[in-house]
């Protein structure tokens, strides 16, 4: 017994330090790149510029998850470009949402059941099921690539392909622009990353409201564990909700919430800012709460309101 608590102890030390809670830039040398200057904002504590995070790309102009669709959102100034990933049969890490290709490609069936080749036949769908003449499901490679020192880029769906993606993002040199979350229990998270020299950030997603939610929100504070940013989730607004934003931005943690659609953030969600043409009632609540990052399916109006407000380059 003795010795298991010795090593959880050394594994939740480790954890502090993949999580991203280092300290934030101290000295006054520039940042090499655009992505870089992003995960020092995220390093930051202090800061009070909000990051936008574009949920699959500009989907709304190019098909969702599309190398386009990335390209846009870059030239938009989003701050973080969030994807998902899915494995393909030959073993093939692509940026597809769900566990078919049938809404998002013209080809059919389980991604995990088709090679990247039989993959390549299809083409991509945009919004509403438009066909594209010649878009293709593109690999988590060519993504990254295109990601490269110009944007902080969230894997949503992925965490199980962790060493998969890691070996990419080592081999392309973007470790320290990836960020992951998931739903993991502390030691779970740390032994993973105990796995490795270099990791990725990591960003646990609480469901504040929901049993498991609480219970793993719990057993960060009992570890005294301090993630880079904590993805708060929840349906309608309580005191709990409000007292667990307190503490995450109290001990220095970012604050991510999700604005796509009312079960997220308790009604605070885009189609109500912008149906309204009222944001300010909407992200003002959030910046209220303590978000200084949030996921958007408007990221270009997002940015566009933050601005007036000083709050995004």
């Amino acid at each position: 017994m003795k010795r298991t608590n010795i090593q959880v102890s050394g594994l939740l030390a480790m954890v502090l330090m993949t999580m991203g809670c280092t300290a934030p830039r101290t000295n006054d040398l520039p940042a090499a790149n655009r992505a870089e200057e992003i995960v020092a904002e995220m390093h930051n504590p202090f800061s009070k510029k909000v990051l936008v995070a574009s949920h699959r790309g500009d989907w709304r102009n190019w098909p969702e998850n599309s190398l386009p669709a990335i390209e846009s959102v870059i030239d938009m100034g989003v701050d973080i470009m969030e994807l998902d990933l899915k494995l393909t049969a030959d073993s093939v890490l692509v940026l597809c949402h769900d566990a078919t290709i049938d809404r998002t490609t013209t080809g059919k069936g389980r991604v995990c059941d088709i090679t990247y080749d039989s993959i390549c036949k299809c083409t991509l769908k945009r919004a509403h099921g438009v066909k594209t003449d010649s878009m293709r499901m593109p690999t988590l490679r060519e993504a990254l690539s295109v990601c490269k020192d110009r944007i902080v880029v969230n894997v949503d769906q992925g965490y199980e392909y962790y060493d998969l993606v890691l070996a990419i993002t080592e081999e392309l040199g973007i470790t320290d622009q990836i960020l992951i979350k998931g739903k993991r229990p502390v030691p779970t998270v740390a032994a993973k990353m105990a796995e490795h020299s270099h990791n990725m950030m990591y960003m646990p997603i609480i469901d504040i409201l929901k049993p498991q939610g609480k219970a793993l929100f719990a057993e960060y504070e009992e570890a005294g564990t301090v993630p880079i940013a904590y993805e708060v989730c929840w349906d309608k607004m309580t005191p709990e909700v409000d007292a667990c934003m307190q503490q995450i931005v109290a001990q220095g943690a970012k604050l991510w919430v999700n604005s796509l659609w009312p079960s997220l953030c308790g009604g605070l969600d885009d189609d109500t800012a912008w149906a309204a043409k009222n944001p300010e009632a909407v992200y003002g609540k959030l910046l209220d709460m303590g978000a200084t990052m949030i996921q958007t399916d408007r990221p270009e109006y997002l940015i566009a309101w933050l601005r007036t407000k000083g709050l995004h380059d």
